[in-house]
């Protein structure tokens, strides 16, 4: 008869009040809730807005760079790009130094989607920084930097 690993004691798991991948999953359900709210109201969605977010504030670049900074694997940036493109919220650009790079950019219609939920935005912000307090805020983000960078 095989062996079979003993399952692990109550002790050693963490409560799921705190299992940190759970709190994660739940904060961030919590954070964007009235984010995707705001982009339905735009017709876009949070996939979208965040690639537009990463090209309006780094200028244009690579769709790897583009994949790092959006926290989006490369199958699903390509469908992304391809749909934002349709609508004219993006364009690829030829380098002028290197014929061979395309980096993505922004459009004036797809910046005017940034700017047209700036003041909606930063209402958001504004109410997490109020929950928190402003120091508990910059704390939290500070410490997901930190485990962001520990691996």
């Amino acid at each position: 008869m095989p062996k079979t690993k003993p399952a692990p004691s109550r002790a050693t798991l963490p409560s799921t009040d705190r299992s940190l991948p759970i709190a994660l999953m739940r904060a961030r359900e919590k954070v964007m809730a009235p984010i995707r709210q705001m982009l339905t109201e735009s017709g876009i969605t949070e996939q979208q807005w965040r690639v537009l977010r990463v090209l309006a504030e780094y200028g244009p670049q690579d769709a790897t760079a583009v994949s790092e900074r959006a926290c989006l694997l490369m199958p699903s940036l390509a469908r992304i790009i391809k749909t934002l493109s349709e609508r004219g919220l993006v364009s690829r650009v030829t380098d002028q130094n290197d014929k061979r790079r395309q980096p993505l950019t922004i459009t004036a219609k797809g910046q005017a989607i940034i700017d047209d939920n700036l003041a909606q935005a930063t209402v958001i912000v504004a109410g997490f920084k109020e929950t928190l307090g402003e120091e508990g805020y910059e704390t939290l983000l500070d410490l997901l930097s930190t485990l962001e960078q520990s691996g």
